[in-house]
């Protein structure tokens, strides 16, 4: 769900990241409150995707989780959270920044839909249905870091969304291999008839042909999305535009290895090493 990394503190539970937070590129001021936010996110992913826990009690746990929220929102903080160590640091970033709550109730609620859709075995119908997931799971993200950067015009909160939904996809189409087994389908059934995919075929994680054409189609979408949202990188200021610049190029990296791979990420897993910085650095001077 979520493709970032913090620098400090770290997060509960060891996580694969495509892309950094509070970086040394984020103004220093802040760090804080990105950490706050990042953390308020990964652990509510955590609620909805970690461990042996069983669906009812996810959403139980998510319940107590959006109601310390709730708690952290108001004038006196209240006694009774569950999770201090994160609405402990997110509670003066929603005061001191004036935090739009609807947006980190958007995470929540793109986190329950995840676990209902895994507990019933269920997809996404079209396209449009999918990226409406991405407008809670990875849209509120971008829009609340541009809050804090004080970036509030409709264009850029546009392409943040592009940026936001195209990183949310191509994590999708990077981990079909992870996520299928663990019941999560996000490949949208209309496209699937489109290109003859057989549902047992992806159940099976079997790189059919037809899994190959659609795979392609699906990235190449997400990157269509990530090059009409790019030019945000000149509308944010200072070094926080730069870091944009790396995630960017990050999630473009990732669909360059997708590509690499002939798009047979139903048995293989590309990643982001150390020798692809570089690369990412050249093309970020260029953008």
């Amino acid at each position: 769900m979520l493709h970032r990394a913090p620098d400090s503190p770290p997060a509960p539970i060891g996580h694969y990241e495509n892309f950094p937070v509070a970086s040394l590129l984020c103004p220093a001021h802040l760090r804080a409150p990105i950490a706050a936010i990042y953390h308020f996110a990964r652990t509510a992913d955590d609620l909805a995707d970690e461990g042996d826990v069983s669906p009812a009690q996810r959403l139980l746990d998510l319940q107590a989780y959006r109601q310390d929220l709730q708690d952290a929102s108001q004038p006196q903080p209240s006694a009774s959270a569950r999770w201090p160590q994160v609405f402990g640091a997110l509670r003066p970033a929603i005061h001191t920044y004036h935090l739009p709550l609807p947006l980190l109730h958007d995470l929540l609620d793109a986190f329950v839909q995840d676990i209902e859709k895994t507990r019933d075995g269920a997809g996404y119908a079209t396209q449009a249905e999918l990226l409406d997931y991405c407008r809670r799971s990875a849209n509120p993200v971008g829009r609340l870091l541009l809050h804090l950067y004080g970036v509030t015009s409709t264009q850029a909160l546009a392409m943040s969304d592009n940026i936001c939904s195209a990183l949310q996809l191509i994590n999708f189409w990077q981990d079909p291999s992870r996520d299928i087994p663990r019941g999560r389908y996000y490949f949208p059934l209309q496209d699937c008839q489109r290109f003859g995919v057989l549902q047992a075929d992806l159940l099976a994680c079997r790189q059919t042909k037809n899994a190959t054409y659609l795979i392609a189609h699906c990235a190449q979408l997400a990157c269509a999305s990530m090059q009409k949202g790019a030019p945000l990188v000149h509308l944010v200021p200072g070094r926080a535009g730069w870091e944009l610049r790396l995630v960017v190029q990050g999630g473009l990296r990732i669909a360059d290895k997708i590509k690499a791979l002939h798009y047979a990420t139903l048995t293989r897993r590309p990643t982001l090493r150390w020798w692809d910085l570089p690369i990412m650095l050249w093309r970020a001077l260029w953008m």
